[in-house]
């Protein structure tokens, strides 16, 4: 089935309390918002880390991880706007020239099939549009795979809960449709990476997520600063010179310490361009539209919750549709059909007849064309189980590409230290002979080795000389299939 590039607006129902959810990694957030004239209340909130993935473990077992955290929170409430990790989601930026509706959405589709890597038909597609002079339209098209939504709402309907929005946090957190983020490069600071969004004219014009920017070192998030100043160049260059010239303000949104660093890097590198770079800790004034409680935390979770009462409609929405009973009733029961009910039923009878027969008639001819194949059917299958016996002797994730890259990381940049023989046995076990200019640049490789998710047993075997010195390491590495 094709998508529908129509996006026609999804109509929300009217709540006066919901469950804000924000999924960052194995961090989950949550608040509990009640809405009551024109003012929000904080009835709950809580914060835990998942030790199930929602994408590749059962759902019934994350659903009820998640539904334990709700119950120890005091939490009832069932229904829940999600904000999505911004990994999950691709993007697609284009340019619509002056056009009619239903061109613009054939144009979009073509765009569409011939942007995104994977099948549009598998993605889970909306939209952002921000004006352009001559009536052009700048257009962001963001897609998450179907079968993730599918997993998040079999694990939610496990934990006992019903969504009612799934949406990405920076984007609520920065609304494009305020006035305040007409030209607004904001960055939200993670788990394990930094998010960025890119507003302008009302509208979103460039969204990705920076992943491994944030570490973790000894329990302590450890951000790259010089990494997402970068990475936020190379963004903010990709634009369209007209989309580029509306940005003026650069926005970050994380924890107090991670935000001022990160800041702090990006003014060496944009204020001189006339870019204000600004942390954010709370709402501003007016904002979402109603009333705030005092202790109103600044987090996705409570912006999400907070803007779904508001009945402000998200940036990007990616609840897949789902029609109620009514609707699907009376799509197959129009007025004009109520008047022939009873030849309908007789023609509905008349086709399930047929229909046996004809089940009857191709049963009888699939079992003849069985007879004449079943001798190659065999052939085949005899074949299929030799692939089978001899498939595990190939392994297509590359594990000697993955401990060979984990290594040349660990080595510094300045060439201190470098490698003259690595020997791989049996998979996981590492061998690697070189030089280095002196002890301390071999400890440095050693720490950044000893650091590195799976790798064990790290041993230094022998040395000689000092300046230079021969080195021979040993350990092992228990995370090489990865992609």
């Amino acid at each position: 089935m094709k998508p529908d590039f129509k996006f026609k607006p999804r109509r929300q129902q009217k709540l006066s309390a919901v469950l804000g959810l924000a999924l960052d990694g194995s961090r989950l957030e949550g608040v509990v918002l009640r809405r009551t004239n024109g003012s929000l209340a904080l009835v709950r909130q809580f914060s835990a880390r998942l030790t199930l993935d929602p994408l590749t473990a059962a759902p019934e077992l994350v659903g009820r991880e998640i539904r334990n955290q709700l119950d120890a929170a005091g939490i009832r409430e069932r229904h829940c706007v999600v904000g999505l990790p911004l990994k999950w989601a691709l993007t697609l930026a284009t340019e619509l020239p002056p056009l009619a509706e239903a061109d613009a959405a054939d144009l979009l589709q073509v765009e569409a099939e011939r942007g995104f890597h994977s099948d549009v038909a598998t993605l889970q597609l909306a939209q952002s549009r921000s004006p352009l002079a001559g009536d052009r339209q700048s257009v962001l098209l963001a897609g998450i795979p179907s079968a993730h939504l599918a997993a998040l709402e079999q694990v939610l309907a496990a934990a006992k809960l019903k969504p009612v929005g799934f949406g990405l946090g920076l984007c609520a957190l920065q609304p494009p449709a305020a006035d305040a983020s007409h030209g607004v490069l904001a960055l939200a600071i993670g788990e394990t990476g930094v998010d960025l969004q890119i507003s302008a004219g009302g509208g979103v014009v460039a969204l990705r997520s920076v992943e491994g920017a944030v570490e973790n070192l000894n329990g302590q998030p450890v951000l790259q600063a010089e990494m997402v100043a970068r990475e936020v160049r190379i963004s903010y260059g990709q634009l369209a010179d007209e989309l580029r010239g509306a940005v003026k303000r650069i926005r970050i949104f994380g924890p107090a310490a991670l935000a001022r660093r990160l800041a702090d890097e990006l003014e060496l590198r944009f204020e001189p361009l006339g870019l204000k770079v600004e942390t954010v800790a709370g709402f501003a004034p007016g904002e979402p539209g109603l009333q705030l409680p005092a202790d109103a935390p600044f987090t996705a979770a409570f912006c999400l919750a907070a803007r779904r009462l508001a009945e402000q409609p998200p940036a990007f929405e990616f609840l897949p549709p789902k029609p109620n009973l009514i609707e699907v009733f009376v799509a197959k029961y129009s007025s004009g059909r109520l008047r022939t009910a009873g030849a309908a039923g007789a023609a509905v009878v008349f086709l399930i007849s047929a229909l046996f027969l004809y089940q009857q008639v191709q049963l009888w001819s699939l079992r003849s064309q069985w007879a004449r194949m079943a001798v190659r059917v065999g052939e085949l299958q005899s074949v299929q189980d030799r692939i089978r016996q001899f498939r595990p002797w190939y392994d297509g994730t590359f594990p000697n590409l993955a401990i060979l890259r984990q290594l040349s990381l660990s080595f510094t940049e300045d060439g201190a230290v470098t490698a003259k023989n690595i020997e791989i046995r049996d998979g996981n076990t590492i061998t690697c002979a070189g030089t280095a200019h002196d002890v301390q640049a071999l400890l440095a490789v050693e720490k950044n080795l000893a650091a590195v998710p799976g790798v064990t047993g790290l041993h230094h075997e022998q040395s000689r000389g000092k300046s230079p010195m021969q080195f021979v390491l040993t350990f092992h590495y228990n995370n090489g299939g990865g992609q």
